[in-house]
């Protein structure tokens, strides 16, 4: 049955994406100087960077919101169709968006797709070995990196709207000046946690990038992709690291169930030890609009504060 569905959705997506449908005529969608740009983008992560270089001359709409889960997200026939309608998508790339990857295929040459971290240089990309010879594609986790985004986002603006070109450039500026800011504020607030303290525990292993910028051992319950499930040895193995390593707080995600790491609790408590559920943290997904977790720059710091404040002056 799941099958059947994504292959009709495909087909939907072909059938617009050749002119049948609500599609607008390529002449008439490639035109945007007498109006907002159409831009879709998939996370929330991807739709504050088209924003804030966007500014007024972007409308952009985002699919998946908060709590949604890029790893397993199906798209559906009305996000096909604002695909399709869009003057340009913007995506994360790195095979986050793994089941949308044929729709994204699909739409090549005739709509523009931007893969916002084609702009990071593959040297500076984590490659585990667990992750079937692909990076890990949760760079947004080092601000440093995130920054390397604005310039794909910019330069694909600037192609499609060449008259707004010193708007573009000016915002993307502002906006990278507002991101180093953020990458001294993780880094300072980091620098409170005694190193042999920064240990990170999540529900799935989607910090890495974090851990290496910001000075942090970082254990994931789930693989890289929540695709993949946990088991009973992987819940047995946390809790043996927890208790070994005296760990006073685990971390639960907003786009991941917690009876993962509710699990592991229960199991460390049958070894005669406590660990504290420190707080949630965005990982895949920001928090609701017009909250402060609701843009990147507030979910990094109440990321970084929540840790913070549940392992600083552990002993």
């Amino acid at each position: 049955m799941a099958r059947r569905r994504w292959l009709a959705l495909a087909l939907i997506a072909a059938l617009l994406l050749t002119g049948c449908g609500r599609v607008a005529p390529a002449a008439t969608r490639n035109d945007v100087s007498g109006r907002p740009i159409r831009a879709v983008a998939t996370t929330g992560m991807v739709v504050d960077v088209v924003r804030n270089v966007g500014g007024e001359r972007v409308t952009v709409v985002g699919l998946m919101g908060p709590g949604v889960d890029p790893h397993l997200y199906k798209a559906s026939e009305g996000d096909v169709i604002r695909l399709a309608e869009a003057d340009i998508v913007f995506y994360n790339g790195l095979h986050l968006e793994a089941k949308m990857a044929e729709v994204f295929e699909r739409m090549q040459g005739r709509i523009r797709t931007v893969a916002v971290t084609d702009g990071i240089d593959r040297g500076q990309l984590l490659a585990p070995p667990a992750f079937a010879g692909n990076y890990d594609p949760h760079v947004w986790f080092d601000v440093s990196l995130w920054m390397q985004t604005v310039a794909p986002v910019r330069d694909a603006l600037i192609d499609l709207d060449p008259g707004s070109a010193a708007l573009y450039r000016a915002n993307a500026d502002r906006y990278l000046a507002e991101l180093a800011e953020l990458h001294a504020y993780v880094t300072a607030q980091a620098s409170r946690i005694p190193p042999a303290q920064r240990v990170l525990i999540t529900a799935h292993d989607a910090f890495n990038y974090f851990g290496r910028a910001y000075g942090f051992e970082v254990r994931g319950l789930q693989g890289i992709s929540t695709a993949t499930e946990a088991g009973t040895a992987d819940v047995q193995a946390l809790a043996d690291f927890i208790v070994a390593r005296r760990i006073p707080a685990m971390f639960v995600e907003s786009s991941v169930s917690p009876r993962a790491i509710e699990a592991v609790r229960e199991a460390v408590r049958a070894r005669g030890f406590d660990v504290t559920v420190g707080g949630q943290l965005f990982s895949d997904a920001m928090g609701s609009p017009g909250t402060p977790a609701g843009t990147y720059i507030g979910m990094v710091r109440h990321n970084i504060d929540t840790i913070v404040a549940a392992l600083e002056g552990a002993e």
